[in-house]
């Protein structure tokens, strides 16, 4: 294995998009199923994510495009990707958490979104202690200012919410055709405390309901980390690479996934 990615084979990259997905690539010149997502729907640790599980059951073409530590800006901002997702005949959008997106707060890396980039004379007048150039990644940055003061990170947490919310809007209204809303929802940890919560981060009920009139279905399922779904001896990792793993999802879990999704998108004949 090398690194955070599956072996070079199975990375790939279609047109002129600028992100790299999950292969084998798929010919997309018959009719096809996309899946748009992060490090989940990509399959980080497993031989076969979900989309590559739902297209045995389709019988048809499924392609992966899910990207490492992807979220809404780089989907959104990425012209091709979006083309490609509206010559699907479906499209699954897994639902990202709302950290990881460019806001009145703070700038994002345009590809890899989980890294903070700059913020703005905004953050930096909420919070005039911190040194900003202390942080790289969004996750780091945001449970600092949360140890800082609860009631100001109130302010952050909504400014977030706000922004997912439009973003996801104009998502779902790019999209020419049908689009199914996966929700992967991560229980807490059985041991420690998460300060931000669970996964996706900050996505609410009310959230993701104001969605479900402008989209096919929504599809909600909890899910678990391998470390805590007995999983993590079915996947593939390198030694250094253990504590990672164990926040992925494992094989068992993109199984439960791909017959979910196969369920809704036969209901929707």
């Amino acid at each position: 294995m090398q690194g955070a990615h599956a072996p070079d084979h199975l990375t790939c990259r279609y047109g002129v998009s600028r992100l790299y997905f999950r292969g084998p690539k798929r010919s997309l010149e018959a009719p096809y199923v996309a899946c748009i997502g992060g490090t989940e729907t990509y399959g980080r640790f497993v031989s076969d994510p979900f989309p590559a599980l739902l297209e045995r059951r389709l019988g048809g073409a499924c392609v992966n495009f899910g990207s490492i530590n992807s979220g809404l800006d780089s989907i959104l901002n990425d012209p091709e990707l979006m083309r490609l997702a509206s010559g699907a005949e479906a499209c699954i959008v897994q639902l990202p958490g709302a950290q990881n997106l460019s806001n009145r707060l703070y700038r994002v890396h345009p590809r890899r979104n989980d890294r903070f980039l700059e913020a703005s004379k905004l953050l930096t007048a909420l919070y005039d202690e911190v040194d900003f150039t202390e942080f790289h990644f969004n996750k780091h940055l945001l449970t600092r200012l949360l140890e800082l003061s609860q009631g100001r990170f109130e302010i952050v947490r909504e400014e977030l919410r706000q922004a997912w919310m439009a973003r996801m809007r104009s998502l779902v209204e790019a999209i020419d055709g049908q689009v199914l809303l996966l929700w992967l929802r991560y229980a807490p940890p059985e041991e420690g405390e998460v300060p931000l919560g669970p996964e996706p981060l900050m996505v609410t009920s009310d959230m993701v309901n104001s969605l479900r009139g402008a989209v096919a279905s929504i599809i909600e399922l909890p899910v678990k980390m391998a470390g805590e779904s007995d999983e993590l001896g079915d996947m593939i990792f390198g030694t250094m690479q253990e504590p990672a793993a164990e926040h992925m999802i494992g094989p068992a879990t993109h199984q439960i996934i791909a017959d979910r999704v196969y369920r809704n998108l036969r209901d929707l004949d």
